[in-house]
């Protein structure tokens, strides 16, 4: 039987980041109207933000760092050749093949100028984590954690950028029309960074011409088989070969060429393939940058592309199988309303499918391990630790195995269990002292917690077994 609380922690498991002291209650006379207030009225994300590099700025501070460290390491080098016994050879292998950077030298410039990489990366993963653990509900920033898995890059790629891409192309986006979405994700440098678009050129381009290169495919075949249409939809390799055309000459200005540009998204004419050109029985006649934009907008408002949003969307937040009946609920609202994002969501909220299903869809890692954080009341996290457990568990922030993004079936997270088994006994240690594993089952599972549960805690000899009991147990597992 269905009780309000059962429904607000529904919401808050289903939908947000999981329930913390008190959230239950507060939405628990209408937790559907929650969720939709929350879309209607988003909470900002942290002001520390401001604080944080653009994307451009951050891969400039990193070109600009490795450029200084060369530089030292080169002096450091050259000052050591000065000693009699190795001028000579020094001297003579720089004649010949320029200057070669001793291990001192090497050493001498890493302690000299730092390298911003992983800070940057740190306090992007901080204030991220933050407003998962900070939110009252959560779920518009899981809808930002979906799209950003959706649209995915790898830091093994490009670190520099990782955090600002979700800040500028994807968070802004999210309850606003996808082909918005779309063109501000495939149009960021770091997306054309890590699907090898830089110095993508049309053969028959000047470049291409100059140089006997040609397309490469990678960026037109993931927009057509994972940000839009999907497997299977119809598209050939003559349509993928077309839209890459299209998308020749979508660039960036390289970092160590400008102090002041570098890193910006730029179009190379040069470099972009002349002519028409036909994708999905469609013909472009652009001849610039508008060319491969116009395809973009024409590929968000397909039916397929509806069906492929509409399934992850549902797969993600419901069920790894979801009733087709919701599929084609939040599908029908996409198209009818040009790809609204928002309303696509509140037709996910007010659809009676996904509502009825038990909590029986497994966590990924990510979601596990701030739920678990949340119910407790934490508000802050060691970052570098949340960061260290999300690599131990297979799903390290900002680092899908492929542009695929990480899985969201159970079948591909379940043997992971072990690990997380580790992760909540090192937890649970750590606040024992200040967490109450009968408040957490009163005010945080609810109604949830089986008899079976509570009376298994109640068996605990010590708070730090019962904590990590809790955390392993169904209740927290799925959502």
């Amino acid at each position: 039987m269905s009780t309000p609380a059962n429904e607000a922690l529904l919401a808050l498991q289903r939908f947000g980041m999981g329930p913390r002291p008190g959230s239950i209650a507060a939405i628990a006379s209408d937790p559907r109207g929650a969720l939709l207030a929350e879309l209607d009225n988003p909470p900002p994300y942290p002001a520390a933000a401001a604080a944080l590099p653009s994307s451009t700025k951050a891969v400039r501070m990193i070109a600009d760092a490795d450029a200084r460290r060369r530089a030292k390491a080169i002096v450091a080098t050259r000052e050591e050749a000065k000693q009699p016994m190795a001028a000579a050879s020094t001297m003579e292998a720089e004649a010949a093949t320029g200057p070669k950077m001793s291990e001192a030298g090497q050493k001498a410039a890493m302690d000299a100028v730092p390298d911003p990489r992983r800070p940057i990366y740190r306090d992007e993963a901080k204030l991220r984590t933050e407003a998962a653990l900070q939110a009252d509900i959560g779920f518009t920033e899981r809808l930002v954690w979906f799209w950003s898995n959706h649209f995915c890059i790898s830091i093994d790629k490009i670190i520099s950028m990782a955090g600002a891409y979700e800040r500028e192309a994807i968070r802004p986006n999210i309850l606003g029309h996808f082909s918005d979405l779309l063109l501000a994700a495939e149009n960021h440098p770091a997306m054309l960074f890590y699907l090898d678009n830089l110095g993508s050129m049309g053969a028959n381009s000047v470049a291409g011409i100059n140089r006997s290169l040609g397309p490469n495919e990678n960026l037109s075949r993931e927009v057509l088989e994972l940000h839009t249409l999907g497997v299977r939809s119809g598209y050939t390799q003559d349509d993928v070969i077309r839209f890459a055309n299209t998308l020749t000459g979508w660039t960036w200005v390289p970092p160590n060429s400008s102090p002041d540009h570098g890193g910006e998204f730029a179009f190379n004419a040069r470099m972009h393939e002349p002519g028409p050109q036909t994708v999905l029985g469609k013909r472009y006649d652009q001849e610039d940058v508008e060319q491969a934009r116009a395809v973009l907008r024409d590929l968000a408002a397909q039916p397929a592309t509806a069906t492929h949003i509409a399934t992850k969307l549902a797969r993600h937040f419901v069920a790894d199988t979801p009733p087709p009946e919701l599929v084609d609920r939040m599908a029908k609202t996409f198209l009818e309303s040009g790809g609204d994002l928002k309303a696509t969501a509140k037709a996910m909220i007010a659809a009676p499918e996904s509502w009825a299903l038990p909590p029986s869809k497994l966590k990924r890692p990510s979601e596990w391990a701030v739920s678990t954080v949340r119910a407790v009341g934490m508000t802050e996290i060691d970052t570098k630790a949340y960061l260290d457990a999300l690599r131990l568990l297979g799903e390290p922030l900002w680092r899908p195995p492929s542009p695929k993004g990480f899985p969201d079936d159970e079948a591909s997270w379940i043997d992971g269990i072990g690990r997380r088994l580790d992760l909540a006994n090192r937890f649970a240690d750590q606040i024992a002292d200040k967490a109450d594993p009968n408040e957490i089952i009163e005010t945080v599972l609810a109604s949830s917690a089986s008899s079976e549960l509570m009376q298994a805690v109640g068996q605990c000899e010590t708070r730090q077994q019962a904590l990590s009991l809790l955390f392993m147990s169904t209740e927290f597992l799925r959502r």
